[in-house]
């Protein structure tokens, strides 16, 4: 696993011209920079790898949360072990499946190269791209990974539909033909940034597999992030903020077990996004749970305080979210039940948080609250579905981001 020491962002700032014409993308020679600001518009927070596929095309398909007059994609190589060589990297509106909005086709290029290698343990920001997005776009990023750059950085619970072309590039494809298989993972793309969004900056949803969407119905974006992006799309722009959602599904936030851990992750994944003004961070049930458990409550209150004072130092506010139940499922026993129980106080409580979002009183059983409502479960005691999602979602206080 690649250290938090190892992660490099590389931000460039060249222009690139594109257009399509008979399938293809193409690119002129970069301009200057326009000037405007750049706001993170979706997420994929990295959570391991996948074993390579030489010479394989893979098409991301990610839903945006505010809309720009261009954009810009986050590449990352940040749990490879060598150098990731992509020889094309595209993007495009999609209009349904592997297939592409007819002119909508751009390549991405970095410091105005059509090709990048990204070293090990790095993330790699591209040029603007000319293409304006709306607000909730389906957006396509292909990559080309022309041979094998050892093992795939990728986000393996995607709860999305995604594709791969086994052989050739078909980086630049507007119909999705070649594209014959599917995946539930996003490989190599870990973020999208607008420019001149509607939006006064936003907002990143920290977490574990309830941020990333376990129980939510795949393809539909019902996450509770995607969620409250719906909320604040309703507000004016100076109120509204785009939504990351950096959760992984089995994270934990006092060590490493999928993923690395919150605290090792937290720049990568949360400080270093564009334009991020506030965080909400929902973190612990793994490591209340899971095997090794922990049990001392002064260990999770540290790490919270850990986590606020380093964004408090990037300008950024944090919101606490209290622990949903997990009664009935696997790991469950009541002096576990006690330590989330003693967590919720404190987080309610305020601790060193600038505001709380109480999720737990959102979707508890009131008959037993160390269970979720019946009507907000997915099934397995521990995750929500749409419904569930929608509670979490709807208890955030939107005028408690700013």
């Amino acid at each position: 696993m690649v250290g938090a020491g190892r992660i490099v962002v590389a931000l460039l700032v060249a222009v690139l011209g594109a257009g399509v014409e008979q399938g293809t993308a193409t690119a002129d020679a970069p301009a200057s920079a326009p000037f405007g600001t750049w706001t993170g518009t979706w997420e994929a927070a990295p959570s391991g790898t996948a074993p390579a596929r030489p010479g394989a095309s893979f098409r991301n398909v990610v839903h945006l949360s505010v809309g720009g007059s261009a954009t810009r994609v986050r590449l990352t190589n940040r749990l490879g072990t060598a150098p990731l060589r992509l020889d094309a990297v595209t993007v495009a509106l999609r209009e349904a499946g592997p297939d592409a909005v007819p002119g909508s086709m751009r390549v991405a290029t970095f410091a105005g190269a059509r090709t990048v290698t990204i070293p090990a343990g790095v993330d790699l920001v591209s040029d603007p791209v000319p293409l304006a997005v709306p607000d909730g776009a389906d957006l396509l990023v292909t990559v080309h990974t022309p041979g094998d750059s050892g093992p795939a950085t990728y986000h393996r619970a995607a709860g999305q539909t995604n594709y791969l072309a086994p052989s050739g590039n078909r980086a630049a494809d507007i119909k999705g033909s070649a594209y014959k298989t599917t995946t539930t993972s996003w490989y190599y793309v870990t973020g999208v940034d607008v420019l001149d969004a509607p939006a006064a900056g936003s907002v990143v949803a920290f977490g574990d597999s309830l941020t990333d969407g376990n129980g939510s119905t795949r393809d539909a974006n019902h996450r509770w992030p995607d969620r409250l992006a719906e909320r604040l799309a309703a507000l004016p722009a100076y109120r509204r903020l785009g939504v990351l959602n950096a959760g992984i599904s089995g994270n934990r936030l006092l060590r490493q077990d999928v993923g690395p851990s919150a605290l090792t992750r937290l720049d990568a994944d949360a400080l270093s996004r564009s334009g991020v003004r506030v965080l909400i961070v929902l973190e612990g049930i793994n490591d209340i749970k899971g095997t090794p458990n922990a049990t001392d409550p002064a260990a999770f209150e540290s790490a919270y305080r850990t986590l606020v004072t380093r964004a408090h130092a990037h300008g950024i506010r944090v919101i606490g979210a209290t622990l949903t139940p997990y009664g009935g499922a696997g790991g469950y026993t009541a002096a576990r039940e006690a330590v989330r129980q003693k967590l919720n106080v404190f987080i309610r409580g305020g601790g060193p948080f600038d505001g709380v979002v109480d999720f737990d009183a959102a979707v508890r059983d009131p008959a037993q609250p160390q269970r979720i409502r019946p009507g907000y479960d997915c099934g397995d005691h521990l995750h929500f579905n749409d419904a569930g999602m929608r509670a979490l979602a709807d208890k955030v206080d939107l005028t408690a981001l700013g």
